[in-house]
């Protein structure tokens, strides 16, 4: 049994940072805010794509065992990487590691990974799960990008119906066919010729396809395209304002990330304190009247974010 593993963000400097500390070089995460082929072919070579979808747990499977789209082509799995979920909380990873050691010949994945995948080679789906699960290397960067919290993790209790519950899956282009790679099904799942190079055009009608599963007003969807380091293009061409662009970015992730690893809970609450004491020796009735004062601003602000809220229906309605 491996040790835990933490939720994290599906963040493209998240995504990002955990491959650079896992070993890999030049690869980067862009998320994509359209399905739109393509912005997608704009950020080539375009090695997949990572999806986060809520999880439909009442969606009852095909009584002929078959998957939603597409198909299980079992046999794929002696000639790709391809790893069931065995864990809670690691189908992020899982998904980066599903088009990134599937793109170990265009890709440098470092040592360890690939070290990895060689030893995992033989293994039935099942295990590879087993063994990435229990990899202390893989756990560790993982949960290095990890939110920080005071509070008690109820992350690993079972989910229930009424829960949200989120997960990660990966599509990319292996041997001229589109894959979809996720863990909790029992074999990758092809959906149809693809090159590396047709892979914008073809990706995108099968995320259609699947989004349209959902009610139309469901929008709670992620998608990453993991994509060659834009700044090696920049250099490439002499593009210096691009390549500034890409550092300044890369630097506001680091920033970002830095702030995951700490939680302020206690520096909000020695604030507070503080500022509550300043008040109580100003005495008892500055005290209250300041109490009086922060109540009157928030219902102002509850009343204000309502008639906001009626005015935005209307001007719905009326379109």
């Amino acid at each position: 049994m491996s040790g835990g593993w933490n939720t994290i963000e599906s963040d493209a400097g998240v995504f990002t940072f955990l491959l650079d500390n896992l070993g890999v070089k030049d690869v980067q995460f862009e998320e994509l805010i359209a399905l739109d082929s393509e912005y997608l072919r704009q950020l080539s070579p375009v090695y997949g794509v990572i999806f986060l979808f809520k999880y439909p747990t009442s969606e009852k499977p095909n009584s002929d065992g078959t998957p939603k789209d597409g198909q299980y082509d079992y046999a794929a799995a002696d000639n790709l990487f391809f790893a069931a979920q065995t864990i809670q909380n690691a189908c992020g990873t899982q998904a980066l590691l599903s088009v990134l050691l599937n793109k170990d010949g265009e890709i440098d994945v470092g040592t360890q990974l690939r070290d990895f995948k060689e030893f995992t080679a033989g293994f039935p789906a099942e295990f590879r799960g087993e063994a990435l699960s229990n990899s202390e290397l893989i756990r560790d960067v993982h949960n290095s990008f990890a939110k920080s919290s005071p509070f008690v993790d109820e992350t690993q209790r079972t989910a229930t119906d009424d829960d949200d519950v989120y997960h990660f899956i990966a599509y990319t282009p292996i041997n001229g066919i589109l894959y979809e790679l996720d863990g909790l099904q029992p074999a990758p799942i092809a959906h149809g010729a693809s090159t590396f190079e047709e892979f914008p055009e073809k990706v995108i009608p099968v995320l259609q396809s699947r989004i349209e599963r959902y009610p139309a007003n469901e929008i709670r969807f992620n998608l990453l395209a993991m994509v060659r380091d834009l700044r090696v293009g920049a250099r490439e061409i002499g593009d210096h304002e691009m390549l500034f662009r890409e550092e300044q970015k890369r630097d506001g992730w680091q920033f970002e990330n830095a702030l995951r690893r700490h939680n302020f809970v206690g520096f909000a609450g020695e604030v507070l304190k503080g500022v509550i004491a300043e008040k109580l020796e100003e005495g008892p009735q500055a005290y209250k009247a300041w109490i009086e004062e922060a109540k009157k601003k928030t219902r102002a602000r509850a009343e204000e974010h309502k008639k906001k809220q009626e005015g935005d229906v209307d001007v719905e309605m009326a379109t």
